[in-house]
Parts: structure tokens; sequence; C-alpha cells
């Protein structure tokens, strides 16, 4: 229900997490590295983290663990996995280990781009084409803050993925605790529905496809 100052503002239902073969793991903070949320999945589960981050997890008795850098491919059954560029702060603070934050893409009949937290970065459009591409929109708070996209990037990163579905991500799910001492803050969905009107304008032809947390959506 909380990682440090954040706040969910929806339940996980662990049935949508069932049957998970493995997990890509984009950086070492808090909000996409939570080490009892991953307990709830089994020490067994394959994780594939940022180099540098290894440690970090076997600790906590995690055993199958690839560590993995920008360029780098691993397989997993059917699919290839490639480490991309991210533009976003390496550290887990306070004073935890270091790793440069990555994004992926999951290669076997389709091509999935996971951001992880990201800005803009020059070398984006060479990962172009892919057939869907999971975009961060915003960050956990008033303002996006560096290392993080708004609305308005997010379609350009789209633009330049060439993606063909877009499901935006990295909104709506935390809040500061501050922001709503009763519950989430009103606007919690405003992100997404800024992303969603810029699309329709700039992008038409894209498929966007708004995500529930725990909802699924077929390919």
């Amino acid at each position: 229900p909380r990682v440090m100052h954040l706040r969910r503002a929806h339940k996980v239902d662990m049935r949508a997490i069932r049957g998970v073969d493995a997990v890509v793991v984009s950086h070492l903070h808090f909000d996409h590295l939570d080490l009892p949320s991953l307990e709830r999945l089994g020490r067994e589960l394959p994780l594939v983290v940022p180099r540098g981050a290894g440690a970090l997890v076997r600790k906590r008795g995690f055993r199958a663990v690839t560590e993995i850098e920008v360029h780098e491919q691993l397989a997993i059954g059917s699919l290839t996995i490639r480490a991309t560029p991210a533009t976003h702060s390496d550290e887990r603070m306070p004073l935890g280990a270091k790793a440069d934050p990555l994004g992926y893409v999951l290669e076997g009949t389709r091509s999935v781009y996971f951001a992880g937290d990201t800005e803009l970065f020059d070398g984006m459009s060479a990962l172009a084409p892919v057939d869907v591409a999971l975009l961060p929109i915003w960050g956990w708070g008033k303002k996006v803050g560096r290392g993080h996209m708004d609305p308005e990037n997010a379609v350009e990163a789209a633009r330049r993925l060439q993606a063909s579905i877009v499901v935006p991500i990295h909104w709506g799910t935390y809040f500061p605790v501050q922001e709503g001492l009763r519950g989430g803050p009103a606007d919690v969905d405003a992100p997404v529905d800024d992303f969603v009107t810029r699309m329709k304008a700039e992008l038409p032809d894209a498929d966007v496809r708004v995500l529930q947390p725990g909802a699924a959506t077929p390919l």
C-alpha cells in the first residue's frame, strides 16, 4: 500500500500476475524495484536487472538473476530480451546501490518496448519500429521532475518509435502522501487524459490502450 512517501492509489489483484515467467527490472528506485513485491512472486523466478543490481537482489535470496547492460541481449523461452538506454537517475537512495537504468525491447512474434523511466533520448528512433510501446507519461506528484516524460514528450516518443499500440504507464498508481491524506488526489488521472487527447490529435492511427492496474490487453 505504500512505498516510502508514496501511497498506492489502487489495490493490486494478485491473480493478474499468476503464471509470470520472468521479471525485467528497469532501475533501482523503490517504485520499480520493491523487494517484498518480488518475494511474493517467488525467489526462483528469473529476474533480469541492470548490471550492478545483482548483489542487491541476491542478498534477498533470489537465485535466477541475470545482470545486463545496454545493447546486451538474452533469451528467455522464445523471447529475446534486449537492453536499451534510459536517461534517469542511477541511485537507490539513500546511500544504496547504483546501476545504469535500462529500457527493454522484448522480441518474439511481436516486439514490445518497455521504457522503464526515461526522458527522451537521441537514440530512441533507432529502436523503431515496435509493435507495442509501454511509455511512462508522468511522475508521482504535481510536477514531472527530471528523468521522466510528460504527455507531450511521451507522444513524441511514440512518434519516434513508430509504435502501432501504445500503453501509457507510470501514472495514477502512486501519489505523495501529503496530496491525498483521505484518498487519492482528484487529478490522479489527469496525465492520461492529456496523453490520450494529444495522441488522438497528433498520432490518430496509433492504437492507444489505457489499462488500469491488473488489467490485460490482447496483442
